[in-house]
């Protein structure tokens, strides 16, 4: 079981590589989750009695969600047990709702019917990219229009979309990946998660990494391209609740190459900032100089970036930063005096 700490809580069960036809490229679940154990009734019941006492009146704000497989199409008797043992925590007005991932191929009228009078509020897709040529070079063994047709058919029913991309695929590019999010964004999900490719031990990913055919992103190169896509999705009002896997021994264990960092979404926010701060300083025609830069106090240290990286590459260009606070800023919004 897993809780968010955010307002809005996720009580996280994985029903790990349950219900999925395909061996995607990238995939190894138990090694992303490090979970092999299939839960059932009892232990859905189990994790949300859990979850009632560490959250006490704010389970009116949670979801109990279903992740790490293809929900929608595991055995229907499984899948109705698993519903049938969150739901009475929904009925009863306790919690908010139930959330679920599952593929673009596994929708249709009679799942979102089931799934409608078991309780569920939020359907998440995981649609990893809208190029057909990048889903078939990682055996994802569905198309771009599968994608759209169960976004227009879960946003009809009336449950909150949720949608989910991959950057640095095998066959894929920055540019690739920027025309994923603009036509997942045409979509107008409610909610995004942003996962860069991580080269998991086991599986064809691993394979063509060793053979030298595929080359993940750096760190580096995937917080640039992750930065942009954040502001992207923001600025249209879609709320990015995930920006990189989360973090556990199994996935540090098991990972060969590719982009994990425990603060990635942080890094991408610096990014932000400093991209906005050498916009400032460009526009002000400030080339060097002592500068006073007014900060909404929370993002003071994404400011300074991890280990002073924005203040040492201000210095750099002839910049002494010197940090004011103001509220009455927006969290990427930088000022001079």
């Amino acid at each position: 079981m897993n809780m968010t700490s955010s307002k809005h809580s996720n009580i996280a069960i994985f029903v790990p590589h349950n219900g999925c036809p395909h061996q995607c490229s990238f995939c190894n679940q138990k090694e992303i989750t490090g979970q092999s154990f299939q839960p059932h009734g009892e232990d859905v019941i189990k994790a949300v009695e859990i979850a009632r006492k560490s959250l006490g009146e704010k389970t009116q704000n949670a979801e109990i969600a279903f992740f790490g497989g293809s929900f929608t199409a595991i055995d229907r008797e499984y899948m109705k047990e698993l519903l049938d043992a969150a739901s009475p925590y929904v009925r009863s007005g306790e919690f908010y709702g139930i959330r679920l991932s599952t593929r673009p191929d596994a929708i249709d009228e009679e799942i979102l019917d089931i799934l409608k009078n078991s309780g569920v509020t939020s359907v998440e897709l995981g649609a990893q990219s809208m190029d057909d040529r990048v889903l078939n070079m990682n055996q994802r063994g569905h198309t771009s229009e599968d994608v759209r047709k169960s976004s227009e058919l879960i946003k009809s029913y009336g449950f909150s979309l949720g949608l989910q991309m991959m950057t640095g695929l095998y066959g894929s590019n920055d540019q690739t990946d920027i025309r994923t999010a603009e036509a997942l964004a045409a979509l107008k999900p409610e909610t995004v998660r942003i996962y860069p490719t991580v080269v998991m031990k086991g599986t064809q990913l691993f394979e063509l990494y060793q053979s030298g055919e595929y080359k993940p992103h750096t760190l580096e190169s995937a917080v640039v391209l992750c930065a942009f896509l954040l502001r992207y999705f923001e600025e249209r009002e879609i709320s990015v609740i995930r920006l990189g896997l989360h973090d556990s021994e199994s996935l540090r264990g098991n990972m060969a190459a590719g982009v994990f960092h425990p603060a990635l979404r942080e890094l991408c926010e610096s990014r932000i900032i400093f991209e906005n701060t050498l916009d400032l300083l460009k526009e002000k025609n400030i080339g060097n100089g002592r500068v006073e830069f007014y900060i909404h106090p929370r993002s003071v240290s994404r400011f300074i970036g991890q280990k002073r990286s924005n203040l040492q590459a201000l210095a750099r260009l002839g910049v002494e930063a010197v940090i004011r606070q103001d509220e009455a800023l927006d969290k990427y919004e930088v000022r001079i005096s």
